[in-house]
Protein backbone atom coordinates (compact mmCIF):
# COMPACT_ATOMS: atom_id res chain seq x y z
CA UNK A 1 0.00 0.00 0.00
CA UNK A 2 2.99 2.32 0.30
CA UNK A 3 2.58 3.58 -3.25
CA UNK A 4 -1.14 4.22 -3.14
CA UNK A 5 -0.89 6.36 -0.05
CA UNK A 6 0.59 9.19 -2.10
CA UNK A 7 -1.62 12.03 -1.01
CA UNK A 8 -2.95 14.26 -3.74
CA UNK A 9 -0.95 17.45 -4.02
CA UNK A 10 -4.16 19.38 -4.26
CA UNK A 11 -6.65 18.72 -1.49
CA UNK A 12 -9.42 20.77 0.05
CA UNK A 13 -8.81 21.07 3.74
CA UNK A 14 -10.66 19.68 6.71
CA UNK A 15 -14.27 19.86 7.81
CA UNK A 16 -15.64 22.54 5.54
CA UNK A 17 -18.62 22.97 3.31
CA UNK A 18 -18.24 21.17 0.01
CA UNK A 19 -17.75 24.43 -1.87
CA UNK A 20 -15.02 25.92 0.32
CA UNK A 21 -11.34 25.75 -0.64
CA UNK A 22 -8.37 26.92 1.42
CA UNK A 23 -5.31 27.55 -0.70
CA UNK A 24 -1.87 26.82 0.70
CA UNK A 25 0.69 29.04 -1.07
CA UNK A 26 3.35 26.34 -0.65
CA UNK A 27 1.30 23.88 -2.69
CA UNK A 28 0.69 23.62 -6.40
CA UNK A 29 -2.43 25.36 -7.68
CA UNK A 30 -5.44 23.40 -8.87
CA UNK A 31 -4.65 24.42 -12.44
CA UNK A 32 -1.11 23.08 -12.11
CA UNK A 33 -2.23 19.78 -10.63
CA UNK A 34 -5.05 18.96 -13.00
CA UNK A 35 -3.34 20.16 -16.17
CA UNK A 36 -0.43 17.72 -15.94
CA UNK A 37 -0.11 13.97 -16.30
CA UNK A 38 1.74 13.58 -13.02
CA UNK A 39 -0.72 15.82 -11.21
CA UNK A 40 -3.75 13.84 -12.39
CA UNK A 41 -2.17 10.53 -11.50
CA UNK A 42 -1.12 11.87 -8.09
CA UNK A 43 -4.63 13.20 -7.45
CA UNK A 44 -6.14 9.84 -8.41
CA UNK A 45 -3.80 8.02 -6.04
CA UNK A 46 -4.72 10.46 -3.29
CA UNK A 47 -8.37 9.40 -3.49
CA UNK A 48 -7.49 5.99 -2.07
CA UNK A 49 -5.81 7.34 1.04
CA UNK A 50 -8.50 9.95 1.68
CA UNK A 51 -11.18 7.26 1.54
CA UNK A 52 -9.50 4.45 3.44
CA UNK A 53 -6.60 5.60 5.65
CA UNK A 54 -6.80 7.20 9.08
CA UNK A 55 -9.44 7.81 11.71
CA UNK A 56 -10.85 10.77 9.74
CA UNK A 57 -11.39 8.67 6.59
CA UNK A 58 -14.91 7.63 5.60
CA UNK A 59 -14.31 3.92 5.00
CA UNK A 60 -11.23 3.48 7.16
CA UNK A 61 -13.11 4.48 10.32
CA UNK A 62 -16.07 6.86 10.20
CA UNK A 63 -18.62 5.00 8.05
CA UNK A 64 -18.10 1.62 9.69
CA UNK A 65 -18.00 3.12 13.19
CA UNK A 66 -21.07 5.32 12.72
CA UNK A 67 -23.07 2.57 11.09
CA UNK A 68 -21.98 0.10 13.76
CA UNK A 69 -23.20 2.18 16.68
CA UNK A 70 -26.37 3.26 14.88
CA UNK A 71 -27.39 -0.34 14.11
CA UNK A 72 -26.26 -2.04 17.35
CA UNK A 73 -23.24 -3.83 15.88
CA UNK A 74 -20.85 -2.14 18.30
CA UNK A 75 -20.90 -2.17 22.09
CA UNK A 76 -20.48 0.51 24.73
CA UNK A 77 -17.57 2.78 23.77
CA UNK A 78 -14.98 4.13 26.16
CA UNK A 79 -16.49 7.05 28.07
CA UNK A 80 -13.91 9.58 26.90
CA UNK A 81 -14.79 9.06 23.24
CA UNK A 82 -17.71 11.47 23.21
CA UNK A 83 -18.60 11.18 19.52
CA UNK A 84 -18.77 7.38 19.73
CA UNK A 85 -20.78 7.60 22.97
CA UNK A 86 -23.31 9.90 21.28
CA UNK A 87 -23.69 7.55 18.31
CA UNK A 88 -24.19 4.63 20.67
CA UNK A 89 -26.93 6.59 22.46
CA UNK A 90 -28.55 7.66 19.19
CA UNK A 91 -31.61 9.87 18.57
CA UNK A 92 -31.13 13.39 19.95
CA UNK A 93 -27.64 12.66 21.30
CA UNK A 94 -26.27 12.69 17.74
CA UNK A 95 -25.67 16.42 17.27
CA UNK A 96 -24.64 18.34 14.13
CA UNK A 97 -21.17 18.81 15.58
CA UNK A 98 -20.51 15.08 16.02
CA UNK A 99 -17.00 14.49 14.70
CA UNK A 100 -17.68 11.08 13.15
CA UNK A 101 -20.79 12.29 11.34
CA UNK A 102 -18.88 15.39 10.21
CA UNK A 103 -16.05 13.24 8.86
CA UNK A 104 -18.46 11.05 6.90
CA UNK A 105 -19.99 14.18 5.38
CA UNK A 106 -17.00 16.43 4.76
CA UNK A 107 -14.48 13.81 3.69
CA UNK A 108 -16.99 12.23 1.32
CA UNK A 109 -17.85 15.58 -0.25
CA UNK A 110 -14.17 16.38 -0.69
CA UNK A 111 -13.66 12.93 -2.20
CA UNK A 112 -16.50 13.54 -4.64
CA UNK A 113 -15.06 16.93 -5.61
CA UNK A 114 -11.51 15.61 -6.08
CA UNK A 115 -12.70 12.62 -8.08
CA UNK A 116 -14.83 14.85 -10.29
CA UNK A 117 -11.84 17.10 -11.03
CA UNK A 118 -9.88 14.08 -12.19
CA UNK A 119 -12.79 12.93 -14.38
CA UNK A 120 -13.30 16.42 -15.83
CA UNK A 121 -9.65 16.67 -16.84
CA UNK A 122 -9.22 13.08 -17.98
CA UNK A 123 -8.62 14.03 -21.64
CA UNK A 124 -5.29 15.57 -20.63
CA UNK A 125 -4.04 11.98 -20.43
CA UNK A 126 -3.22 10.71 -23.91
CA UNK A 127 -1.88 7.20 -23.29
CA UNK A 128 -4.95 4.89 -23.50
CA UNK A 129 -4.05 2.59 -20.59
CA UNK A 130 -3.31 5.55 -18.32
CA UNK A 131 -6.47 7.40 -19.29
CA UNK A 132 -8.68 4.34 -18.82
CA UNK A 133 -7.17 3.37 -15.46
CA UNK A 134 -7.30 6.86 -13.96
CA UNK A 135 -10.88 7.36 -15.18
CA UNK A 136 -12.15 4.10 -13.72
CA UNK A 137 -10.25 4.64 -10.47
CA UNK A 138 -11.66 8.15 -9.96
CA UNK A 139 -15.16 7.07 -10.98
CA UNK A 140 -15.21 4.30 -8.37
CA UNK A 141 -14.36 6.77 -5.61
CA UNK A 142 -16.88 9.33 -6.82
CA UNK A 143 -19.56 6.63 -6.78
CA UNK A 144 -18.52 5.46 -3.31
CA UNK A 145 -18.49 9.01 -1.96
CA UNK A 146 -22.02 9.85 -3.11
CA UNK A 147 -23.41 6.34 -2.69
CA UNK A 148 -22.27 6.15 0.92
CA UNK A 149 -23.57 9.61 1.79
CA UNK A 150 -27.09 8.89 0.54
CA UNK A 151 -27.26 5.90 2.89
CA UNK A 152 -26.74 8.16 5.93
CA UNK A 153 -28.32 11.49 4.92
CA UNK A 154 -31.73 12.18 3.43
CA UNK A 155 -30.43 14.56 0.74
CA UNK A 156 -26.93 15.16 -0.64
CA UNK A 157 -25.47 17.83 -2.99
CA UNK A 158 -24.10 16.32 -6.19
CA UNK A 159 -22.65 19.61 -7.37
CA UNK A 160 -19.44 20.95 -5.85
CA UNK A 161 -20.37 24.57 -6.63
CA UNK A 162 -20.74 27.26 -3.98
CA UNK A 163 -24.08 27.05 -2.20
CA UNK A 164 -24.82 23.76 -3.91
CA UNK A 165 -28.42 22.59 -3.91
CA UNK A 166 -29.25 19.34 -2.18
CA UNK A 167 -30.37 16.52 -4.45
CA UNK A 168 -32.98 13.89 -3.74
CA UNK A 169 -32.15 10.29 -2.98
CA UNK A 170 -33.28 9.21 -6.46
CA UNK A 171 -31.12 11.87 -8.12
CA UNK A 172 -28.04 10.93 -6.13
CA UNK A 173 -28.44 7.23 -6.84
CA UNK A 174 -28.94 7.98 -10.53
CA UNK A 175 -25.67 9.95 -10.54
CA UNK A 176 -23.84 7.13 -8.77
CA UNK A 177 -25.10 4.58 -11.27
CA UNK A 178 -24.34 6.79 -14.28
CA UNK A 179 -20.81 7.41 -13.01
CA UNK A 180 -20.18 3.66 -12.83
CA UNK A 181 -21.96 2.83 -16.08
CA UNK A 182 -19.84 5.43 -17.88
CA UNK A 183 -16.69 3.46 -17.01
CA UNK A 184 -17.70 0.30 -18.86
CA UNK A 185 -16.10 1.20 -22.18
CA UNK A 186 -12.84 1.95 -20.36
CA UNK A 187 -12.66 -1.26 -18.32
CA UNK A 188 -10.95 -3.43 -20.96
CA UNK A 189 -8.09 -0.91 -21.16
CA UNK A 190 -7.78 -0.28 -17.42
CA UNK A 191 -5.21 -3.00 -16.78
CA UNK A 192 -1.45 -3.08 -16.58
CA UNK A 193 -0.79 0.56 -15.63
CA UNK A 194 1.39 0.64 -12.51
CA UNK A 195 1.14 4.39 -11.92
CA UNK A 196 -2.05 3.85 -9.92
CA UNK A 197 -1.08 1.82 -6.88
CA UNK A 198 -4.33 -0.02 -6.28
CA UNK A 199 -5.44 -3.33 -4.85
CA UNK A 200 -8.89 -2.77 -6.34
CA UNK A 201 -10.00 -5.07 -9.15
CA UNK A 202 -11.70 -2.55 -11.39
CA UNK A 203 -14.04 -4.72 -13.48
CA UNK A 204 -15.35 -6.70 -10.53
CA UNK A 205 -15.65 -3.62 -8.33
CA UNK A 206 -17.62 -1.64 -10.92
CA UNK A 207 -20.03 -4.54 -11.34
CA UNK A 208 -20.30 -5.12 -7.59
CA UNK A 209 -21.03 -1.46 -6.88
CA UNK A 210 -23.56 -1.33 -9.69
CA UNK A 211 -25.27 -4.38 -8.18
CA UNK A 212 -25.30 -2.66 -4.75
CA UNK A 213 -26.63 0.67 -5.91
CA UNK A 214 -29.11 -0.71 -8.44
CA UNK A 215 -30.52 -2.77 -5.55
CA UNK A 216 -30.76 0.29 -3.30
CA UNK A 217 -32.43 2.24 -6.12
CA UNK A 218 -34.99 -0.53 -6.62
CA UNK A 219 -33.88 -1.73 -10.06
CA UNK A 220 -33.93 -5.44 -9.27
CA UNK A 221 -33.14 -6.76 -12.73
CA UNK A 222 -30.01 -4.62 -13.10
CA UNK A 223 -28.91 -5.51 -9.58
CA UNK A 224 -29.16 -9.21 -10.37
CA UNK A 225 -27.41 -8.78 -13.72
CA UNK A 226 -24.38 -7.05 -12.24
CA UNK A 227 -24.13 -9.28 -9.17
CA UNK A 228 -23.92 -12.22 -11.57
CA UNK A 229 -21.06 -10.59 -13.50
CA UNK A 230 -18.77 -10.40 -10.45
CA UNK A 231 -16.05 -13.04 -10.25
CA UNK A 232 -16.43 -14.18 -6.65
CA UNK A 233 -12.98 -15.76 -6.52
CA UNK A 234 -11.15 -12.44 -6.98
CA UNK A 235 -10.34 -10.11 -4.09
CA UNK A 236 -10.81 -6.35 -4.30
CA UNK A 237 -9.94 -4.29 -1.25
CA UNK A 238 -7.80 -1.83 0.64
CA UNK A 239 -4.40 -2.93 1.90
CA UNK A 240 -2.63 -1.54 4.96
CA UNK A 241 0.93 -1.67 6.30
CA UNK A 242 2.95 -0.71 9.36
CA UNK A 243 2.96 2.99 8.40
CA UNK A 244 -0.55 3.28 6.94
CA UNK A 245 -2.39 1.19 9.49
CA UNK A 246 -5.87 -0.25 9.59
CA UNK A 247 -7.50 2.51 11.66
CA UNK A 248 -10.15 0.42 13.40
CA UNK A 249 -7.55 -2.15 14.41
CA UNK A 250 -5.28 0.62 15.69
CA UNK A 251 -7.82 2.75 17.53
CA UNK A 252 -10.54 0.32 18.55
CA UNK A 253 -9.69 -3.36 18.54
CA UNK A 254 -5.97 -3.60 19.27
CA UNK A 255 -3.71 -0.71 20.27
CA UNK A 256 -6.41 1.48 21.78
CA UNK A 257 -9.81 0.24 22.92
CA UNK A 258 -12.32 2.83 21.74
CA UNK A 259 -14.96 0.14 21.27
CA UNK A 260 -15.56 -3.53 20.47
CA UNK A 261 -18.36 -5.51 18.81
CA UNK A 262 -21.43 -5.77 20.98
CA UNK A 263 -21.05 -9.54 21.35
CA UNK A 264 -21.44 -12.91 19.66
CA UNK A 265 -25.07 -12.07 18.88
CA UNK A 266 -23.69 -9.45 16.46
CA UNK A 267 -26.38 -7.12 17.78
CA UNK A 268 -29.29 -9.03 16.26
CA UNK A 269 -32.64 -9.42 18.06
CA UNK A 270 -33.36 -12.80 19.64
CA UNK A 271 -35.35 -14.08 16.67
CA UNK A 272 -32.52 -13.40 14.22
CA UNK A 273 -29.38 -14.28 16.15
CA UNK A 274 -26.83 -16.51 14.44
CA UNK A 275 -26.62 -20.24 14.94
CA UNK A 276 -24.00 -20.89 17.62
CA UNK A 277 -22.15 -23.07 15.10
CA UNK A 278 -22.02 -20.33 12.47
CA UNK A 279 -18.38 -19.99 11.39
CA UNK A 280 -18.83 -16.32 10.71
CA UNK A 281 -19.09 -15.55 14.43
CA UNK A 282 -15.52 -16.66 15.09
CA UNK A 283 -14.40 -14.78 11.99
CA UNK A 284 -15.68 -11.44 13.23
CA UNK A 285 -15.33 -12.05 16.99
CA UNK A 286 -12.04 -13.26 18.42
CA UNK A 287 -12.85 -16.86 19.43
CA UNK A 288 -10.91 -16.47 22.69
CA UNK A 289 -13.24 -13.63 23.75
CA UNK A 290 -15.35 -14.05 26.86
CA UNK A 291 -18.77 -12.59 27.55
CA UNK A 292 -17.16 -9.86 29.64
CA UNK A 293 -14.30 -9.11 27.24
CA UNK A 294 -15.40 -9.37 23.63
CA UNK A 295 -12.64 -8.59 21.13
CA UNK A 296 -13.21 -7.85 17.47
CA UNK A 297 -11.35 -9.69 14.72
CA UNK A 298 -12.14 -10.21 11.04
CA UNK A 299 -10.88 -7.46 8.77
CA UNK A 300 -9.67 -5.46 11.77
CA UNK A 301 -7.75 -8.18 13.61
CA UNK A 302 -4.30 -6.79 12.78
CA UNK A 303 -2.80 -3.39 12.01
CA UNK A 304 -2.11 -4.60 8.46
CA UNK A 305 -5.43 -6.38 7.84
CA UNK A 306 -6.94 -5.71 4.41
CA UNK A 307 -10.57 -4.64 4.18
CA UNK A 308 -12.73 -5.60 1.15
CA UNK A 309 -14.59 -3.11 -1.02
CA UNK A 310 -17.34 -5.72 -1.23
CA UNK A 311 -17.67 -9.35 -0.21
CA UNK A 312 -18.61 -12.31 -2.43
CA UNK A 313 -21.44 -13.03 0.00
CA UNK A 314 -22.94 -9.62 -0.72
CA UNK A 315 -23.30 -10.51 -4.38
CA UNK A 316 -24.90 -13.88 -3.59
CA UNK A 317 -27.32 -12.24 -1.16
CA UNK A 318 -28.21 -9.55 -3.70
CA UNK A 319 -29.19 -12.36 -6.10
CA UNK A 320 -31.19 -14.03 -3.32
CA UNK A 321 -32.99 -10.81 -2.42
CA UNK A 322 -33.91 -10.03 -6.01
CA UNK A 323 -35.28 -13.54 -6.55
CA UNK A 324 -37.26 -13.41 -3.30
CA UNK A 325 -38.73 -9.99 -4.09
CA UNK A 326 -39.73 -11.30 -7.55
CA UNK A 327 -41.36 -14.31 -5.84
CA UNK A 328 -38.97 -16.80 -7.41
CA UNK A 329 -38.77 -18.61 -4.12
CA UNK A 330 -37.02 -21.94 -4.92
CA UNK A 331 -34.30 -20.04 -6.77
CA UNK A 332 -33.95 -17.67 -3.80
CA UNK A 333 -33.47 -20.64 -1.46
CA UNK A 334 -30.69 -21.91 -3.71
CA UNK A 335 -28.83 -18.61 -3.31
CA UNK A 336 -29.42 -18.54 0.45
CA UNK A 337 -27.90 -22.01 0.66
CA UNK A 338 -24.83 -20.83 -1.23
CA UNK A 339 -24.17 -18.50 1.70
CA UNK A 340 -25.23 -20.81 4.52
CA UNK A 341 -23.19 -23.77 3.24
CA UNK A 342 -20.14 -21.77 2.13
CA UNK A 343 -16.97 -22.70 3.97
CA UNK A 344 -14.22 -20.26 4.90
CA UNK A 345 -11.87 -22.10 2.52
CA UNK A 346 -14.29 -21.58 -0.36
CA UNK A 347 -14.59 -17.83 0.18
CA UNK A 348 -12.07 -15.39 -1.31
CA UNK A 349 -11.87 -13.52 2.03
CA UNK A 350 -12.31 -16.48 4.37
CA UNK A 351 -15.89 -15.70 5.44
CA UNK A 352 -17.83 -18.94 5.74
CA UNK A 353 -20.89 -20.04 7.74
CA UNK A 354 -20.44 -23.80 7.09
CA UNK A 355 -24.03 -24.49 8.13
CA UNK A 356 -26.76 -26.87 6.90
CA UNK A 357 -29.14 -25.80 4.15
CA UNK A 358 -32.13 -23.56 4.89
CA UNK A 359 -34.99 -25.52 6.46
CA UNK A 360 -37.46 -22.78 7.29
CA UNK A 361 -40.75 -21.76 5.70
CA UNK A 362 -40.52 -21.09 1.98
CA UNK A 363 -42.61 -17.97 1.53
CA UNK A 364 -41.56 -14.45 0.63
CA UNK A 365 -41.65 -12.88 4.11
CA UNK A 366 -39.68 -15.75 5.65
CA UNK A 367 -37.04 -15.74 2.92
CA UNK A 368 -36.60 -11.98 3.04
CA UNK A 369 -36.13 -12.20 6.81
CA UNK A 370 -33.52 -14.94 6.33
CA UNK A 371 -31.73 -12.84 3.71
CA UNK A 372 -31.69 -9.83 6.03
CA UNK A 373 -30.37 -11.99 8.88
CA UNK A 374 -27.58 -13.30 6.69
CA UNK A 375 -26.69 -9.85 5.42
CA UNK A 376 -26.28 -8.73 9.04
CA UNK A 377 -23.98 -11.68 9.76
CA UNK A 378 -22.08 -12.06 6.48
CA UNK A 379 -21.60 -8.29 6.02
CA UNK A 380 -20.99 -7.45 9.68
CA UNK A 381 -19.30 -4.03 10.05
CA UNK A 382 -19.44 -3.40 6.31
CA UNK A 383 -21.21 -0.05 6.76
CA UNK A 384 -24.30 -1.33 4.92
CA UNK A 385 -26.63 -2.27 7.76
CA UNK A 386 -28.35 1.11 8.22
CA UNK A 387 -29.51 1.00 4.61
CA UNK A 388 -30.53 -2.63 5.02
CA UNK A 389 -32.69 -1.91 8.07
CA UNK A 390 -34.72 0.57 6.06
CA UNK A 391 -34.98 -1.55 2.90
CA UNK A 392 -36.19 -4.57 4.86
CA UNK A 393 -38.61 -2.42 6.92
CA UNK A 394 -37.04 -3.26 10.25
CA UNK A 395 -38.21 -1.24 13.29
CA UNK A 396 -36.73 2.26 13.17
CA UNK A 397 -35.67 4.78 15.77
CA UNK A 398 -38.38 5.33 18.35
CA UNK A 399 -40.36 2.21 17.38
CA UNK A 400 -40.77 -0.80 19.69
CA UNK A 401 -37.88 -3.21 19.19
CA UNK A 402 -35.90 -0.60 17.23
CA UNK A 403 -32.98 -2.05 15.27
CA UNK A 404 -31.45 1.35 14.58
CA UNK A 405 -31.19 4.33 16.91
CA UNK A 406 -31.25 6.91 14.10
CA UNK A 407 -33.10 6.81 10.80
CA UNK A 408 -30.86 9.50 9.24
CA UNK A 409 -28.00 11.65 10.44
CA UNK A 410 -28.24 15.42 10.99
CA UNK A 411 -26.36 17.70 8.58
CA UNK A 412 -23.07 18.85 10.11
CA UNK A 413 -22.70 22.44 11.29
CA UNK A 414 -19.75 22.77 8.91
CA UNK A 415 -22.22 22.52 6.02
CA UNK A 416 -25.05 24.52 7.53
CA UNK A 417 -22.82 27.47 8.42
CA UNK A 418 -21.48 27.65 4.84
CA UNK A 419 -24.43 26.63 2.67
CA UNK A 420 -27.84 28.33 3.07
CA UNK A 421 -29.45 25.50 1.07
CA UNK A 422 -28.84 22.97 3.82
CA UNK A 423 -32.16 21.27 4.67
CA UNK A 424 -33.66 21.00 8.13
CA UNK A 425 -32.27 18.15 10.20
CA UNK A 426 -34.35 14.98 10.47
CA UNK A 427 -36.08 14.39 13.79
CA UNK A 428 -34.18 11.13 14.30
Amino acid sequence: MKKFIIVSVFMSLFLTSCDEEFLDPTRASEEDVFSSRDGLIGAANGLTSRYSVGRQSPFGYALITGNGFTTNELGVPQAGNLDEVALYSGTGEVLPNNGIVSNIWAQSLILNAEAQKVITNINRLTVPVEKATVLVHASIFKALALGNLIQFFERVPISTAKNAVFNSRAEVLAEVIKTLEDTKSSLPSATGFTGIASTINYTNTVNALLARFYLISGNLDKAFEHATLVNLTVRSGFQYDAVNQNAIAATAFLVANNYQPIGRSLGLPASLQPNAADGRINFYINPTSTVSAVRGAGFWGALTSSVPVYLPGEMILIRAEVLARKNQLPEAVTEINRVLQKTAAADAWGVGANLPAYSGTVDQPSLLTEIYRNRCIELFMSGLKLEDTRRFNRPGAGAPGAERNRNWYPYPDSERFNNPNTPANPAN
